[in-house]
């Protein structure tokens, strides 16, 4: 390729905050929840980029004739890619494009097809825009996607900070993970965090079931607590972990934990996960499952009787579990695990994505 920004670039990136960034100089945008993207285009060459520089056309198909019909000749854009199902975004379904086999993707490009919402450019025919103010990239890559069609879109953009606050709550039961704030003076910055995103924090009260030994491999750290809410069955479902601690939290925590794993598995609810996990069965969802999404890591777990609840902050849930990792808040020995329930989980009734995707977010 040929291009006035040549393949790979890493994208720029984003710090969180907590809440809109004060000021009435930003742009603001709706945050996506997919698989970022940069798009070169250079002809009739196509090259769909990963976040961590790996090419994805294989995974997406269906994607590079609209890209070559709805981009111009030459030009580098940096977006997302969505899979819309049922009126919402759907990470999960998305997960599942990326197979390694390829009449599986060819089946999942039809069934689930995904979209591309572009938000910025960094360049267009022989001009290198990265140097340029966001403003003026914005202003040309509404020009270029001017004429596009699904599925390729622009996303939303706005000064007004209502609208903004409007997006951060209506939007989020349409699976958008929050608010991005730009400044409008800012240059294209490839791996740095210069943009804002604000996203959706909330708690929760969770069993924790079992842990994760620490990756340094010496069995005198935890790595992870493995948490579980109660369905309305009575069942104890695997909804995600925690790990935000220090080395030395993490230490205290096998003494901590030490009185919790004796006698663990008599009753544990969870019992046929960790019997199908020691006999090597990589077939499960839950904890010791094994998936293309570990990339080899060690999921083995410990298994502690149900009796501890701790109290976590997560972003957003998605099919029942935590979209991302929590971040440990504290334990409550005043919580009776039978209490940890989906119910006290706060819902968000689904915003249609008509407004941004048209008929085609109707799945």
């Amino acid at each position: 390729m040929k291009l006035a920004v040549s393949p790979p670039v890493l994208p720029m990136l984003a710090k969180r905050i907590d809440a809109l960034p004060p000021g009435d100089d930003w742009l603001f945008e709706p945050k996506w929840d997919g698989f970022r993207a940069l798009i070169f285009r250079d002809g009739d060459e196509v090259l769909i980029q990963s976040r961590d520089q790996k090419p994805l056309n294989r995974y997406f198909p269906e994607l590079v004739a609209p890209l070559q019909a709805g981009l111009p000749e030459k030009c580098v854009c940096d977006g997302e890619i969505v899979v819309a199902k049922g009126g919402a975004l759907d990470f999960d379904a998305l997960q599942l494009r990326v197979h390694p086999a390829a009449s599986r993707v060819k089946l999942l490009s039809h069934e689930l097809p995904a979209s591309v919402v572009f938000f910025d450019l960094l360049c267009e025919g022989e001009h290198d825009l990265t140097t340029e103010p966001f403003a003026a990239r914005r202003k040309r890559l509404e020009s270029v996607l001017r004429g596009a069609k699904p599925p390729l879109f622009l996303t939303p953009s706005t000064t007004d900070r209502a609208t903004a606050a409007d997006w951060f709550e209506r939007f989020e039961g349409a699976g958008l993970d929050g608010v991005m704030a730009k400044a409008p003076s800012g240059v294209y910055e490839p791996n740095k965090r210069v943009m804002l995103k604000v996203k959706h924090d909330r708690d929760c009260d969770c069993v924790v079931a079992g842990f994760r030994w620490h990756k340094s491999g010496d069995r005198d750290a935890v790595g992870s607590l493995l948490l579980g809410l109660y369905d309305d069955t009575g069942d104890l479902q695997h909804v995600g972990v925690c790990a935000s601690f220090t080395m030395a939290k993490r230490r205290e925590l096998v003494k901590f934990l030490a009185p919790y794993r004796e006698q663990a598995l008599d009753q544990h609810p969870w019992r046929s996960w960790a019997e199908n996990a020691a006999d090597g069965d990589g077939g499960q969802r839950m904890p010791g499952g094994k998936s293309r999404w570990s990339g080899g890591k060690d999921l083995s777990w410990e298994p502690l009787r149900v009796e501890l609840v701790v109290e976590v902050a997560y972003d957003h849930m998605q099919s029942g579990r935590f979209r991302h990792t929590a971040q440990f808040r504290r334990f409550r020995p005043d919580k009776a695990p039978a209490d940890c329930t989906y119910a006290q989980l706060e819902v968000v009734a689904a915003q249609e994505l008509a407004e941004i995707f048209g008929k085609r977010a109707q799945g």
